[in-house]
C-alpha cells in the first residue's frame, strides 16, 4: 500500500469510530443546471426571457446565463439528495408550464444553430449592475463567438458540514486556525480533482456528438464521423463540451493559476485579471461611444476563468468573490465538468449525486501534494484524452513520475479506494445508496458501453438519426412529464410570489443608482480585483 493510500485508510478508520461517524452526516449540495429554450422545431428561441418567470437579474431560482435563450435553474443549498432533486424538479415544472409552447433542450451541446443566426445576449435591465452583466456577455461574444457560450452544463456545489471540520481539525489541525485548515483542505481536494477528475467526463460525459451547425465557419482538426444528415461524432468521445470545441481559452494557457494555497490562488487570479491581452485589445473596449467588452485583459472578470472546479465563498452585498475568499476562506467547491444527463428530466440523477459525494470526499481525504507546472500539463493531457477518446480500448493515461497505465487499470485502482469511501458514507447516512451508486459506476468503468456517452451514441446509431430529432423527442417527453406531475416541494404560489419579489428587487436596484455607467465601471475596476457578473 502506498503512503497516500495508507493515509487515506487511516483517515477513513478515524471517521468510522462511533464518536466521529455522525460528523459526516449533512453533506451540503447545490445544483445549477443550464438549458436552452427552443422552438418546437428545435431552433434557438429568439423570444425574450419570459416576463412571467420574474427578473433574471434577481430571481432566486430561475435566471439566464449568456443568452436570453440560455436558462439557468438554481437550487438552494440542501443536505438531502431527495430534497435537492425535488426542488430542481419543481423549478423545471414551473418553468416548462410558462414557456408558451417552447421547450427545454435536453443536451449539453446546442440545438440547431442557423448560419449567422442572432444569439440574443441576456438582458438584466437598466441598473448599472444589470448593464455590466450584459456587457460582460458582449465581451464574451466578441472574444470567442456566441456559439461556444450556449453550451449547457450542470454545476455541482459541494461542502462538508461544520461537524466534520471540527472533528478533522481536532485530528490533524496541528495548531492552525480552523478556517485556514478548511481552506487548505478544499484546495487539496481541488488539486486531487485535477489529478483524478478525468473520471467525471468518462462516466458523466454525454456529448460525444454534436449538430454540424455548431461548427459553421470554425476550424478544427478533429476526425469527425458523420451520422444522419448533419450530426458529427467521435467514436470514443465522452464530452465534446469539455474539448477545445467547448469551454477553452487559449489566452489563458499561460496564466498558471496556483492551487497550492488560498493566498497563491487569490494572488495569481488577480494577476490574471490584470494581464493585458493584445488580441482582445484589437476588439476595443469602447468604440464610437459603444462598449464592446468590460476591458481588454485576459480575463474581464474572474468568471471568465474556464476551470473544471473552483473554490468558492458566498459574497456579501457589494463584495467581490475574491475579496470574500480572502476575507473568510473557502466555503465550498463548485464542480463544472458534469454534462447535462439527457436521460434525466432535470439533467442529473440521484445516483450521479451520490457518486459525486463519494468522489469528492475521496479527493478531500486523499493526501494532496502541491501541483507543479509539469504535473498540471500531464493532467491536462489525460483530461483531453478522456474527453476525446475515453472509451477507446486500451487507452493509456500518464502518471506523474513516469508510469503509464491503461485507463481501465487505473480506474480499478481508484474504484477500490472509492468503495471504502462509499462504505463510510453508507455507515453514516446512506442505507446502501452509496454502495449502489458506486457499483453502478464501477460497472460503467469496466464496460464503456454503460457510460452516458455510449448510450447517446447507441441511441443515435440504432435509429440512424440526427441529434436534432433525438433531442426533440426527449424534450417533448420531458415537457409532457412536467405538465403532468404534481409539485414535490414548492407549489406554484411560491414561484408566482418569487417572480413578483424578484421584479421588485430589480426596480429597487434601478432606482438606487446615483452614478453614470461610465463612473460605475471606473470605480469597479479601480478596486484591487474584480468579481463575477
Amino acid at each position: 500500500m502506498t503512503n497516500t493510500s495508507s493515509s487515506l485508510a487511516r483517515r477513513l478508520d478515524a471517521f468510522r469510530a462511533v464518536s466521529r461517524l455522525p460528523a459526516i452526516k449533512g453533506i451540503r449540495r447545490g445544483i445549477e443546471r443550464e438549458s436552452l429554450r427552443i422552438t418546437p422545431d428545435g431552433k434557438l428561441a429568439q423570444t425574450p426571457h419570459p416576463g412571467v418567470l420574474g427578473s433574471a437579474l434577481s430571481h432566486a431560482h430561475i435566471t439566464t446565463d449568456f443568452s436570453e435563450s440560455l436558462m439557468e435553474f438554481i437550487t438552494p443549498v440542501s443536505d438531502s439528495v431527495e430534497t435537492l432533486l425535488a426542488q430542481l424538479s419543481d423549478i423545471h415544472r414551473y418553468t416548462v408550464r410558462h414557456l408558451d409552447g417552447e421547450q427545454l433542450w435536453p443536451l449539453s451541446m446546442p440545438c440547431l444553430l442557423k448560419e449567422n443566426e442572432h444569439i440574443p445576449l441576456a438582458q438584466y435591465g437598466r441598473s448599472n449592475v444589470g448593464r455590466m452583466k450584459t456587457l460582460y456577455r458582449q465581451g464574451l461574444h466578441h472574444r470567442y463567438g456566441s456559439n461556444m457560450q450556449v453550451i449547457s452544463g450542470v454545476h455541482f456545489n459541494f461542502s462538508m458540514p461544520d461537524s466534520f471540520w471540527v472533528e478533522w481539525h481536532e485530528l490533524e489541525g496541528n495548531g492552525r486556525y480552523l478556517q485556514d485548515f478548511v481552506s487548505d483542505a478544499y484546495l487539496g481536494l481541488i488539486r486531487n480533482f485535477y489529478r483524478f477528475g478525468w473520471l467525471i467526463p468518462y462516466l458523466f460525459g454525454a456529448s460525444p456528438a454534436l449538430c454540424g451547425s455548431f461548427l459553421q465557419g470554425r476550424e478544427h482538426q478533429l476526425p469527425f464521423e458523420r451520422l444522419g444528415r448533419g450530426t458529427l461524432y467521435l467514436p470514443y468521445a465522452t464530452s465534446l463540451r469539455l474539448s477545445d470545441l467547448g469551454y477553452t481559452n487559449s489566452a489563458q494557457a499561460g496564466l498558471n493559476i496556483s492551487l497550492n494555497s488560498l493566498d497563491e490562488y487569490v494572488a495569481s487570479l488577480r494577476r490574471a485579471i490584470g494581464t493585458h491581452a493584445p488580441e482582445f485589445a484589437r476588439i476595443g473596449v469602447k468604440v464610437d461611444g459603444e462598449y464592446r467588452q468590460l476591458n481588454d485583459n485576459v480575463l474581464q472578470i474572474e468568471n471568465e476563468l474556464y476551470a473544471p472546479i473552483r473554490p468558492k465563498r458566498t459574497a456579501e452585498s457589494g463584495e467581490k468573490p475574491t475579496e470574500a475568499l480572502e476575507a473568510r476562506g473557502v466555503e465550498y467547491i463548485e464542480v463544472r465538468s458534469v454534462d447535462v444527463n439527457p436521460f434525466s428530466p432535470v439533467g442529473i440523477d440521484a445516483g450521479q449525486i451520490r457518486f459525486l459525494d463519494t468522489f469528492l470526499l475521496w479527493c478531500l481525504l486523499t493526501p494532496s501534494a502541491p501541483l507543479g507546472e509539469e504535473e498540471i500539463a500531464l493532467n491536462r493531457r489525460n483530461f483531453t484524452r478522456v474527453v476525446l477518446e475515453g472509451r477507446k480500448p486500451g487507452l493509456v493515461l500518464e502518471q506523474f513520475g513516469g508510469e503509464s497505465i491503461t485507463l481501465a487499470a487505473l480506474g480499478e485502482r481508484y474504484f477500490a479506494e472509492l468503495a471504502n469511501v462509499a462504505s463510510l458514507l453508507d455507515a453514516c447516512c446512506g442505507r446502501g445508496c452509496y454502495r449502489k451508486a458506486h457499483e453502478q459506476q464501477l460497472a460503467a468503468m469496466r464496460d464503456p458501453e454503460l457510460t452516458l456517452s455510449a448510450q447517446v451514441l447507441r441511441e443515435l446509431k440504432q435509429r440512424n438519426t440526427d441529434i436534432l430529432p433525438f433531442g426533440l423527442a426527449l424534450s417533448g417527453c420531458y415537457s409532457e412529464h412536467f405538465q403532468q406531475i404534481r409539485p414535490r416541494y414548492w407549489d406554484d404560489n411560491y414561484f408566482d410570489e418569487e417572480g413578483v419579489r424578484s421584479q421588485a428587487r430589480q426596480r429597487k436596484l434601478e432606482e438606487s443608482d446615483i452614478v453614470s455607467f461610465d463612473d460605475f465601471l471606473a470605480a469597479y475596476f479601480d478596486q484591487p480585483e474584480n468579481g463575477a457578473a
